[in-house]
C-alpha cells in the first residue's frame, strides 16, 4: 500500500515517536513511496505562526527534507475536497482526504473523523 501522510504523522517521524511502532518508523525512513503533501507543510507554517505548533522555525523545511515524495495539489484535488461531506471541518485534513481518494492512496493518520470518509485508512 502506497501511503500518504496526514500532518501529525510526519511530525511524530521528524521525532521518531515511538507510538508510531518501530516497523511504522523503519518504513517511514526506507520506503521510497511514501508521500506527503505540501498542505502539510502549510498546515506546520500556519500552526507556528499562530503559536498553535511549536518547533524550530525551519519544522516545514525539515518535514520537507525527510524524503517523502512530493504530492501536488491538482485542480481535481480541489474540486473533490471542495465536494467532501463536512465530516471534518479542517481544511488542510479535508484536503488530504482527497488527495488520497483521488490518488488511490492510503492515508496514514491517527484522526478519527477521517474514518468518516470513503478512503482508505491505515490507522495508527
Amino acid at each position: 500500500m502506497t501511503l500518504l501522510l496526514d500532518t501529525h504523522v510526519a511530525l511524530w517521524a521528524i521525532t521518531g515517536d515511538t507510538t508510531l511502532g518501530e516497523e511504522f518508523l523503519d518504513r517511514l525512513r526506507h520506503d521510497p513511496d511514501i508521500f506527503l503533501s505540501p498542505v502539510s507543510l502549510w498546515e506546520i507554517t500556519i500552526k507556528q505562526a499562530a503559536g498553535k505548533l511549536a518547533g524550530p522555525a525551519d519544522l516545514a523545511e525539515r518535514v520537507r527534507d525527510m524524503g517523502f515524495r512530493e504530492l501536488a495539489v491538482t485542480h481535481t484535488h480541489a474540486i473533490a475536497a471542495g465536494r467532501l461531506p463536512s465530516h471534518h471541518r479542517d481544511p488542510f485534513d479535508r484536503m488530504l482526504v482527497a488527495q488520497a481518494s483521488v490518488e488511490g492512496l492510503t492515508l496514514a493518520s491517527r484522526d478519527a473523523s477521517i474514518a468518516l470518509y470513503d478512503v482508505d485508512l491505515l490507522k495508527l
